[in-house]
């Protein structure tokens, strides 16, 4: 697979695919179907972890005065900050995220995670499993233990973010 700043290719087909931008709170259900669309066309599993480390390179930088112990996320191997901003309606409000990894691989899991879970309500959030989608992508069957023990790690503590302002 090779890889420009626009497009890349997947093992030399002719087959292009629009490359990710940037989680933001406005394009996170576009961005969210761009991913499935993309991981529909790779059958390779280094083309998955190259598209994966594509994503967390597009991730926006998270401040350092964000990257504190409590957006630290607990039982992740590597490094991993999440913040949650919610506006709206109390009771049910619209979350978004913001988060950042000091591994590749990890930082592209943020990255899709964060499309799954930002710009939904705090009811959609904790009714939503984004290891079924993971599972359906089938990234989650090539992730080693500790990663998959990482990236639910951050589910759960998203999930329980979005209980939380329900509460």
């Amino acid at each position: 697979m090779s890889f420009s700043r626009n497009r890349f290719t997947l093992s030399g087909d002719m087959h292009y695919i629009a490359s990710m931008t940037a989680v933001t709170e406005c394009h996170a259900m576009s961005q969210l179907a761009q991913i499935l669309e993309d991981f529909a066309y790779l059958d390779d599993w280094e083309d998955r972890m190259s598209y994966v480390i594509e994503l967390g390179k597009a991730l926006p930088e998270l401040s350092q005065d964000k990257q504190t112990a409590e957006n630290k996320v607990q039982g992740c191997a590597s490094q991993v900050w999440l913040v949650s901003h919610s506006e709206g309606d109390p009771s049910d409000p619209i979350l978004t995220f913001e988060g950042q990894s000091d591994a590749h691989i990890v930082r592209g899991l943020v990255a899709i995670v964060l499309a799954i879970y930002s710009g939904k309500h705090a009811s959609e959030i904790v009714k939503l499993d984004a290891l079924d989608l993971f599972a359906q992508m089938r990234l989650i069957e090539y992730l080693t233990a500790q990663r998959a023990n990482g990236l639910r790690s951050m589910v759960k503590r998203i999930r329980e973010e979005a209980a939380m302002t329900l509460a």
